[in-house]
């Protein structure tokens, strides 16, 4: 966790770097990765803007660890940078991160130099040497190669920190029986909504879509303060509890649609909402944090003192 973290802000700060002409030994970026025995390989870099947004790493121990496992260790990491809010990158992060709302990042040319990137690199090293890592805008960019890979019968061992979930932040409601109450609402209607839209498609195929997905598992982090990503917690939970109270196939339609995609597809328009996946690891931060900054910062997941709650939830 901490050493994917510390990846991600080596892409940050080659960015800061390039914004600020750090160059040579004024730049700040390297330590990020030597400190962990990696090699940037590669930066991603965005064609409208030109900033950089990932970089390709490669794990290189040294000789004298020869004789130590590397058992679990990536050869390579790709590595994707969230929101930076400077001049020469805001603007462009900024519409990526309205992308991300109207489920439309997959159709943006930073993600196509993603999948590009992503593609090339597990076809020339295998996918079980490759690692995909990211944090908020870049976590989204992460999820949605990973999920596209999946798709295709490759899963890539992911990092995900502060993943956005455009939802209403049911999760910060104080009161659990209003909050399941409005879950459970939620739910019921998603699932209408979703099973009168396929059977109104003709060409819609039978089947579960999830299912294939399932077998891939993403490591997420999320600290419930931070209502970017805190929609996660609820809704991992909420499937389990529905399948307690039996009626978990309602569940099962509803988690993989969102009311906004169902509405950009009844409008004609693709959606492919990111934020939607079937299985994960799911991390949570339980430490205090005291403000947003705080529970959205990448900094804090590597921090010694964290008190940290995993969960494994398996689409079933």
């Amino acid at each position: 966790m901490s050493v994917a973290a510390s990846l991600v802000q080596g892409v940050y700060v080659v960015e800061r770097d390039r914004q600020q002409k750090r160059e040579g030994s004024q730049a700040l970026a390297s330590p990020w990765w030597e400190f962990f025995n990696f090699q940037m390989l590669d930066q991603l870099e965005d064609n409208v803007d030109s900033s950089i947004f990932g970089a390709i790493y490669k794990f290189k121990p040294p000789a004298s660890h020869s004789n130590l496992s590397t058992d679990g260790c990536p050869c390579y990491v790709i590595a994707f940078r969230g929101t930076l809010n400077k001049t020469d990158s805001r603007t462009r992060d900024f519409e990526l991160n309205f992308d991300i709302i109207r489920n439309g990042l997959h159709s943006t040319s930073r993600f196509e130099i993603t999948m590009q990137a992503v593609r090339n690199m597990v076809a020339s090293v295998s996918s079980s040497n490759v690692w995909l890592a990211g944090h908020s805008l870049g976590s989204a960019i992460a999820l949605l190669a990973g999920k596209t890979m999946a798709k295709e019968g490759i899963f890539l061992e992911s990092f995900l920190f502060n993943p956005p979930f455009p939802s209403a932040p049911i999760e910060s409601m104080k009161d659990k029986k209003v909050k399941h109450g409005i879950r459970i609402a939620g739910s019921v209607i998603t699932a209408g909504l979703a099973f009168a839209m396929k059977k109104n498609n003709h060409n819609n195929r039978s089947g579960d879509p999830f299912l294939a997905l399932s077998a891939w598992v993403p490591c997420l982090f999320v600290n419930p303060d931070d209502h970017i990503c805190s929609e996660y917690v609820g809704y991992f939970e909420h499937r389990k509890k529905m399948e307690e109270i039996g009626v978990g196939g309602i569940e099962r339609l509803a988690t993989q649609h969102s009311l906004g995609g169902l509405f950009m597809s009844a409008m004609g328009k693709e959606s492919e909402p990111i934020h939607l996946i079937p299985s994960a690891n799911l991390t949570v931060n339980l430490t205090l944090s005291p403000d947003f900054k705080q529970a959205h910062g990448i900094h804090q997941w590597w921090r010694p003192d964290l008190h940290l709650q995993s969960t494994l939830y398996k689409y079933k």
